[in-house]
């Protein structure tokens, strides 16, 4: 896709980035008249503020942006994301000189801004274009752009038209153009490799539940597994969802999507990895064979789980992944899930939780995720919790008995299937833009994206 981004266009429109600071500076230049009309419209190059400065005949001459200081600053990108819409019809093209970094984030912002989800609607065509961004990294805006698409495009199709089998050929998609191997375990032949606990969340729906296993890389470069949860629709089970709860569940998939989407980066700028992705995938429905309340299920891992709630079964499908992760031993294990409405009580729709036992690991993602404006929060492991999850018939219990710390209990069920010394990192995301902002429309969104693939980065060259 070009996302509206053209190589040339001689009677394209100037459009001028400024920050609140330098705009006295550049005033000092500029005609009387541009000044009143600046003055008379109050622009302060307020980061995201647009001004059209009209010349002599009465149009539009150039256009002033508002834009965050700092030519590297990654919150940049929402003040170019937001033009695409917002610009009269026509060609833009960008007045001085950036660097790379900032050319980058340009080309990205307003890649990311083109975002529509027009598959089942008439596609309105984009009337607005930039002329390439001098200098910018091209590979890597349209990489991201491409990623997050893919992911939003994902989770914002209904569970009737993204279903397993589908998540499995999104991966296959990947797989074939980047040349990497996929295997899919579907149905009942989970039963037979040992993914039971997939089976059992799975197997009342209509459409068999699998699990999609991509390697990618060189087997001598550092192993990176991205596990993600793949529960195309989410009834509740027996423990079934009130209808305002069940209205979201096609975003239940959302960790899956930005896994695939993360995968897909990852192999096209070939970052020196050993890629495995593992994503189960199921719909959780109801039906005469469907696992129920205080159901012991086996895992892979050999762990008993005794059934605390139906509507808990993410953690049961993402035990089974993560423990075959494990066995590995890789460099790096992320998995990305929405796994709790306790973190969007507690963070809010715009903040996935991340949970690692690893303060290093923690600080880069943190680190990285301000660097990029991608951010998390850290939640704790907190071990005194583990006691929360004791039962009385099994190993481990899903939920244990009461609501307290859900979000950091679900997060120390996973952690049961992973060694202490495995670093890996759990993120509890929405996947979901509840209002529209600037480059993130209403609906699904890959939070997080682009500060994993620079974690994936980092890991590469350690």
């Amino acid at each position: 896709m070009s996302y509206g981004l053209v190589e040339t266009n001689d009677a394209a429109w100037g459009l001028l980035p400024l920050t609140k600071a330098a705009l006295p500076r550049w005033l000092k230049g500029r005609s009387e008249s541009d000044r009143s009309w600046i003055g008379a419209h109050d622009f302060q190059a307020e980061p995201g503020s647009l001004l059209a400065l009209p010349g002599d005949d009465g149009a539009p001459a150039l256009f002033l942006l508002g834009v965050e200081p700092g030519d590297d600053t990654a919150a940049r990108l929402w003040a170019y994301a937001d033009l695409p819409y917002k610009l009269p019809p026509g060609c833009y093209r960008i007045v001085g000189a950036l660097n790379k970094a900032a050319a980058t984030l340009a080309a990205t912002g307003w890649a990311l801004g083109t975002y529509r989800f027009d598959r089942y609607r008439k596609k309105k065509p984009l009337k607005a274009s930039l002329v390439w961004p001098e200098g910018a990294d091209r590979a890597d805006a349209l990489r991201t752009a491409d990623a997050t698409k893919l992911a939003r495009d994902l989770i914002n199709t209904p569970a009737a038209d993204v279903g397993p089998a589908e998540l499995l050929s999104a991966t296959q998609g990947i797989a074939k153009r980047y040349g990497a191997e996929v295997k899919a375990i579907v149905g009942d032949e989970l039963l037979k490799e040992n993914w039971p606990a997939v089976h059992a969340v799975g197997r009342a729906s209509a459409k068999p539940p699998l699990v999609v296993d991509l390697r990618w890389g060189d087997p001598k470069h550092p192993k990176v597994t991205l596990v993600g949860k793949g529960v195309c629709f989410d009834s509740g089970g027996y423990d079934l969802k009130p209808a305002s709860g069940m209205k979201l569940m096609k975003k239940d998939m959302g960790g899956a999507a930005t896994v695939i989407a993360l995968a897909a980066m990852i192999m096209d700028a070939k970052l020196p990895v050993r890629l495995r992705l593992l994503v189960p995938a199921v719909e959780n429905m109801v039906a005469g064979n469907a696992f129920r309340p205080l159901d012991v299920l086996d895992t892979r891992k050999g762990t008993t789980v005794e059934v605390g709630n139906t509507d808990a079964e993410g953690r049961l499908i993402l035990c089974d992944a993560l423990a075959e992760a494990d066995s590995e031993k890789p460099a790096l294990i992320l998995d990305v899930a929405t796994l709790t409405g306790a973190a969007r009580v507690a963070l809010g729709p715009e903040l996935p939780a991340l949970f690692t036992r690893h303060d290093d690991l923690a600080d880069s993602l943190l680190r990285l995720g301000t660097a990029l404006d991608d951010p998390f929060w850290r939640l704790p492991l907190w071990p005194g919790y583990r006691r929360m999850l004791d039962s009385k018939v099994a190993d481990l219990s899903s939920t244990g008995e009461d609501g307290f710390a859900g979000s950091v209990t679900a997060a120390i069920f996973l952690s049961e299937f992973v060694s202490p010394k495995t670093r890996w990192a759990h993120i509890d995301t929405m996947a979901w833009n509840p209002r529209s902002r600037p480059g993130r429309p209403e609906g699904g969104d890959a939070l997080g994206l682009r500060a994993f693939f620079a974690l994936v980065k980092e890991t590469a060259k350690a």
